[in-house]
């Protein structure tokens, strides 16, 4: 009897320890995807927050772009301010000065004019008293000067421009040398001579079969008859027409006025 509740002792014993065995065991396996779980769950959490992340840094990557081409355009718009202030600066001193000279202009064109007329009527002078060589040219050229100067269409500006030219045209006159054709009356014949002129200082004339030679004469005002100098004129003539280079001729001229 003693020996079968022994028995039935041991079985339930081992009964017990294979339930608990059994127990455990689901309870460690329950912990283990517990623990899978929590861990899959960190993993998930730190992906999320490495997108934040990366999210983050580019975010701060695009701002700061922005900050360094805002900057450069800020440099460059102040070199642009700097140099419009400068333009500005520039343009009032401009403006001060024209207001300036918008003040004298009454008193500058009250000036100029009579100023103009005393040059205009000099030249008309210079030109009566010169050797007469292009006489129709230089008269009508004094003639428009003072057509120009009655007229209200023509600015001050233009019409002093139009005088400093015919100016520099007879100081130009002074330092060439000239062949032209003119109409002359010589021993009461007129026929077509060839002129020559030298500077300001010998006025020639010679016809195309070279029998007739002569010069102006400034002191009688008259033209005369010199056929000692034909082939001077000749040469000269053929200088002036660049027929030959420029070379040595001698001729008579007028002495200058006091010698």
């Amino acid at each position: 009897m003693k020996r079968c509740i022994s028995s039935s002792r041991r079985l339930a014993t081992a009964f017990f320890a294979v339930s608990a065995l059994t127990i455990s065991g689901g309870v460690f396996a329950q912990t283990v995807d517990q623990v899978l779980q929590a861990d899959q769950r960190r993993l998930n959490l730190a992906q999320q927050s490495q997108e934040r992340i990366n999210n983050i840094v580019e975010g701060t990557r695009s701002l700061e772009d922005q900050y360094r081409a805002i900057n450069k355009e800020i440099d460059g718009l102040k070199v642009y301010n700097r140099l419009m202030r400068a333009q500005v600066e520039g343009q009032a001193a401009t403006l001060e000065d024209i207001a300036l000279s918008m003040d004298q202009v009454d008193v500058i064109n009250r000036q100029i004019f009579p100023l103009m007329e005393r040059m205009i009527d000099g030249l008309k002078q210079s030109v009566a008293l010169d050797i007469p060589f292009l006489m129709d040219e230089r008269n009508d050229r004094i003639a428009a000067l003072e057509t120009i100067m009655e007229r209200s269409d023509v600015t001050v500006a233009e019409k002093f421009r139009k005088v400093m030219e015919a100016y520099q045209i007879e100081n130009d006159y002074g330092t060439t040398i000239e062949n032209y054709s003119q109409s002359l009356t010589i021993d009461g014949a007129t026929r077509s001579f060839n002129m020559l002129r030298v500077g300001r200082i010998g006025l020639y004339f010679q016809s195309d079969d070279t029998k007739i030679t002569g010069l102006w004469n400034n002191e009688t005002r008259g033209w005369e008859v010199d056929n000692s100098v034909r082939n001077e004129v000749r040469k000269g003539l053929r200088v002036a027409r660049q027929l030959i280079a420029p070379e040595l001729i001698i001729v008579p001229v007028q002495a200058a006025e006091g010698s």
